[in-house]
This record gives C-alpha cells, sequence and structure tokens, in this order.
C-alpha cells in the first residue's frame, strides 16, 4: 500500500504507516504543484488543514480508499465528494480535547491576571501594583457556542474554579453528559452572549455559523466580556470584532484561529486587548502524539477493511 502525509505528522504516526507500506511524507507537500502526481497510486492521503482536499484532487487518485484529517476540522475536504467517490475519511475525534480546554483557561488567566505583562512592566524598572490587580475568575460565567467533547471538558474544568458553565447547542441531547453531571445550563445563543463573562466558541465552520459572531451580536455582549475563539476564523466577522473591540464595546479577545492564516495587515494584530496565536489551541506534545497515533490506526483499519469509530459519516 502508498500512502502519502502531506502535512506535519509525529513520528509515533509514521511508525504505524509505515508497517502498511510506503509512506511518502513531506510536510510541504500540501503547497507542491505535483500533488495529484504525487496520490496518483496512493492508498491513503493524510493531510492536517492546509491541503485542499477536492473533488478534482480525489479524482485523480482512484486507488484512494481513505483521506485521514490530522485534527478535527472538515472545512478542507469535500467531505460529501469522497463520500460519493466511496472514499472514506477519518478524523482525530477527542485526541486534542484537553489541550484546547487547556488552551482557553490560558487565554482567561491572560485577560483576568495578566502575569507576563506584569513582568514586562517590572523589569521596565516600575511597581504598578495597582495597574495589575485584576479579577478572579472565581464567580464569573462561562458561556459555551457548541458543547461538545471540548466543551464538555472546559466546563468540568470551569466548574472546579467556582465557575457558572451556560452553554448553547442546538445538537445537544438534554440528557448528554455536560447537563447531567458537569451542569452546564443550556440555554439560548442570545443568552450565552448577553449574560457570560467569557465567550469561548467551539463549532464548526459551514454555511450557518460563517460570520455567527457579527456586529449585532457583539453588540449584546457585556463591555467587560471577552470571546475567546479556537473554532474556525470565519465563525467571527473580523471587521465587526475589530470596531466592537476598539470601541470598547467589549472587552477584548483571543483568536487562536483567523479567516487568513497566516495574516497579512490584519488589524485585529493592531490592539493590545486582542490575543492572537498561531493556531496551536491543539497543538502540545502529548496532543499531537495522541492525534498522530489516533490517525494512522483508524486509516489502517479502513485499509485493512476494518471498521472505524472515527469515520466521518
Amino acid at each position: 500500500m502508498k500512502i502519502v502525509v502531506t502535512e506535519l505528522i509525529w513520528e509515533e504516526g509514521l511508525e504505524i504507516l509505515r508497517e502498511l507500506g510506503e509512506v511518502v511524507y513531506d510536510q510541504t507537500l500540501w503547497k507542491s504543484d505535483n500533488l495529484a502526481e504525487i496520490i496518483k497510486d496512493a492508498d491513503a492521503l493524510i493531510v492536517r488543514n492546509q491541503t485542499k482536499v477536492t473533488k478534482a484532487l480525489m479524482g485523480q487518485a482512484p486507488n484512494l480508499k481513505v483521506v485521514g484529517r490530522l485534527g478535527v476540522g472538515l472545512d478542507n475536504i469535500d467531505v460529501a465528494a469522497a463520500k460519493e467517490a466511496g472514499i472514506k475519511v477519518v478524523f482525530a475525534r477527542n485526541a486534542n480535547a484537553i489541550s484546547v480546554a487547556e488552551y482557553v483557561f490560558s487565554a482567561m488567566f491572560s485577560f483576568s491576571r495578566p502575569l507576563e505583562k506584569a513582568s514586562q512592566d517590572v523589569k521596565q524598572g516600575n511597581w504598578n501594583r495597582k495597574l495589575f490587580t485584576k479579577e478572579e475568575i472565581y464567580g464569573k460565567t462561562l458561556g459555551l457556542v457548541g458543547v461538545g467533547e471540548i466543551g464538555a471538558r472546559l466546563a468540568s474544568r470551569a466548574k472546579a474554579f467556582g465557575m457558572k458553565v451556560i452553554g448553547y447547542d442546538p445538537f445537544l441531547p438534554p440528557y448528554e453528559l455536560a447537563c447531567t453531571d458537569i451542569g452546564v445550563s443550556m440555554t439560548s445563543l442570545e443568552t450565552v452572549l448577553a449574560e457570560a463573562d467569557y465567550i469561548s466558541l467551539h463549532v464548526p465552520l459551514n454555511d450557518k455559523t460563517r460570520n455567527l459572531i457579527n456586529k449585532e451580536r457583539l453588540a449584546t455582549m457585556k463591555k467587560t466580556s471577552y470571546i475567546i475563539n479556537t473554532a474556525r476564523g470565519g465563525v467571527i466577522n473580523e471587521e465587526d470584532l475589530y470596531e466592537a473591540v476598539k470601541a470598547q464595546i467589549i472587552a477584548g479577545a483571543a483568536l487562536d484561529v483567523l479567516e487568513k492564516e497566516p495574516p497579512t495587515g490584519n488589524k485585529l494584530l493592531e490592539l493590545d486587548n486582542i490575543i492572537v496565536t498561531p493556531h496551536i489551541a491543539g497543538l502540545t506534545e502529548e496532543a499531537q502524539v495522541r492525534t498522530s497515533e489516533l490517525v494512522a490506526r483508524e486509516c489502517a483499519k479502513v485499509l485493512c477493511g476494518q471498521g472505524s469509530m472515527c469515520i466521518v459519516r
């Protein structure tokens, strides 16, 4: 068998794939003009978020049986075309959920207790205790837009910190663990935006969620609230967010994802109360090992004619 890996994968995943046959691996393959030629006899294609797995590309690979996504977002893969062609799509279900949940806490603490800024200020010769007297997250409200695996893990940790957790998810059954055991209070999107001190987005990017957070919805948030996006860049209208933060309609934002990555000339980078990171929420060493091993194993199952719990239905 031939497996083509077009983006970064950890060695643990490659070891599993090499047991199946030939592995062609180059983390820059996603931008190669010869990608169609390289995969023409491939049995499996493994990607991250940069490779555009289109109907045309898959059409160039008649032997292709499975596409593996080293992550959870699927907006770079034409899932419908894959299904039509009989190609399975597997993804790293839950492998980076802990890392993303911890990132959200890092963001909340960066706003509530900005230790790095305080340290830099001291090193510049200052001693501004009043300036860095901020606030506890205890007693604050965390609002989840999307209460899936990441949202549930985030909620359990928030509860341990003494936070109130409210959520909006039209697809969540009423007796899910997040509601019955963790204690997420499910409500409307409008209520989450209006009541939460910290709002964390955990939704896929599609026609219904694109620009979900726009000028009108930002205007309903508290002036003291922060929004954290580890989902997809297009979920927030970036121009509207820039205007809202600049005009102090909301207090700030932490963005791990942007509409264009990396950003070029993005005005959001100009504002001190917007944190921007390079799509790293799920990129801890532990999560990457789990992701690489999981996707490699699930692709192997498909190639060997076995079932997979991580197939996109």
